[in-house]
Parts: structure tokens; C-alpha cells; sequence
């Protein structure tokens, strides 16, 4: 926490969220860091901005979803408290699951964006990592993010080969050989060749060595499988 320390004055924060258990285990985890103060408390959008216009700060931490926001979907107090305090850093929490939305409040310059499903202690880490301008995004959304991207590199598998396509691409790349397919799905290997070789055509991959790394990057095998063979 060398930011902080270095100056010998608590960094000032404040804290914003509907739920007041929520607020309390938050001010009670910045309680046990000397160089961490909070200066203001909100439980709505309308009085963070006025907790921030009246109390000088560094840090805010505030949920995404908060009564008196626009719509009350958190994106436009996001970007409004972006817009008017520029040099405050900002760290949001939520309990959104949806990634398409974690991905655009990350794209409105948050400085920091944790999941209420991580560990309360988690919540001190994002803080250093903000104030530090290294955006910092908790275990459980970058859990999310990963999910449905390779959720999503799947599909796209799925919608570019055939059936057949992408069950010997699959084996193929977990290590088995063109003759041990054919022999397992009861097909010639001639068949089983000009499957693997399309399966590459359709994907643009020109050799094994690439079939092997797009597999492993595109989440069809675990790293390290096939490409040993």
C-alpha cells in the first residue's frame, strides 16, 4: 500500500450502497486499515453526488444498482461520476451476473469492478489496485467473462463445422490419431482424414500445430492435451 503510506494521510473515501449491512461490513473492513478513511456514506445516487460535491475524496466505492439512478441501471451514475470527478478513483460493486453488463461498465473507466460473491477482503486489494490507476476486476467476474467467452468460441465451433467436423477435430486434437477415430466412430480413415482436413479449411489453420494451439485457446481441449503427440 505504498501510495497510500507515502503521503501519511488517510486515503478518503466514500461508500455507496442501498443495502445498510452492506455499508456496515464495508466500513468495518476499511476500519481495520489506519491508512483508510471514510468521509462520506450513501445509500442512493443522488446522495453520493452530494456526499462527493460536500466531502472531498479519493476513492468511492459504490454498487452498480442504487436507487434514484437513471432507469436505475447504474450505467449513467457510473458515467456521470466518471464525468464529474475524473481524478476519484472508482470502484464498483454488484451482484450483476450478466456478463455482457460487466463487460460495459468495465468500458466506462471504472477503476476497479468486484462481484459481492468474492471475498469481503477483496473489496481492500481493488482499493490499492485503483488508486494505483491499474484497473482491478475481482475473481468471480473475470470467472464470468472467461465463462462465456469460451461459452461463445464454441458456438462458434459449433456454427462452422459440421457435426461429424467437429467430433474428429475434437478427438484429433485431444491426441488421438486419424486411424484411432476411425476405428472409435466406425468410419474409414479416408473419411476421418478428409474431415480433419476440411474441419482446418473451414478455420484456417495450416497445420497440426495450429490445430493443437486453437483447440487449447479456444477451450475445446485442456492446455497440454495432443499437442505432445
Amino acid at each position: 500500500m505504498n501510495l497510500m503510506a507515502a503521503s501519511g494521510t488517510p486515503v478518503r473515501t466514500i461508500i455507496a450502497d442501498d443495502h445498510p449491512l452492506v455499508l456496515l461490513a464495508i466500513e468495518n473492513l476499511i476500519g481495520n486499515y489506519p491508512n483508510l478513511k471514510v468521509v462520506g456514506r450513501a445509500a442512493d445516487v443522488a446522495e453520493l453526488f452530494i456526499e462527493a460535491d460536500r466531502s472531498p475524496c479519493d476513492l468511492v466505492l459504490m454498487d452498480l444498482y442504487m436507487p434514484g439512478g437513471h432507469n436505475d441501471n447504474g450505467f449513467e451514475a457510473v458515467r456521470q461520476f466518471k464525468a464529474r470527478y475524473p481524478n476519484v478513483a472508482l470502484v464498483v460493486l454488484t451482484m450483476e451476473t450478466e456478463a455482457a453488463t460487466l463487460r460495459k461498465v468495465m468500458s466506462l473507466g471504472v477503476d476497479g469492478l468486484l462481484s459481492k460473491r468474492d471475498r469481503i477482503d477483496l473489496i481492500h486489494v481493488a482499493m490499492v489496485m485503483a488508486l494505483a490507476r491499474e484497473c482491478y476486476v475481482g475473481p468471480a467476474v473475470r470467472a464470468m467473462l472467461t465463462d462465456v467467452t469460451l461459452t461463445q468460441r464454441v458456438d462458434y465451433l459449433r456454427t462452422t463445422l459440421s457435426r461429424r467436423e467437429l467430433e474428429v477435430f475434437t478427438q484429433y486434437a485431444s491426441g488421438l490419431g486419424v486411424t484411432e477415430i476411425a476405428v472409435r466412430l466406425g468410419r474409414s480413415v479416408k473419411t476421418i482424414s478428409a474431415q480433419k482436413c476440411m474441419a482446418m479449411r473451414k478455420l484456417s489453420l495450416n497445420s497440426d500445430a495450429e490445430l493443437f494451439r486453437f483447440a487449447v485457446e479456444n477451450g475445446v481441449v485442456p492446455e497440454g492435451h495432443g499437442s505432445g503427440r
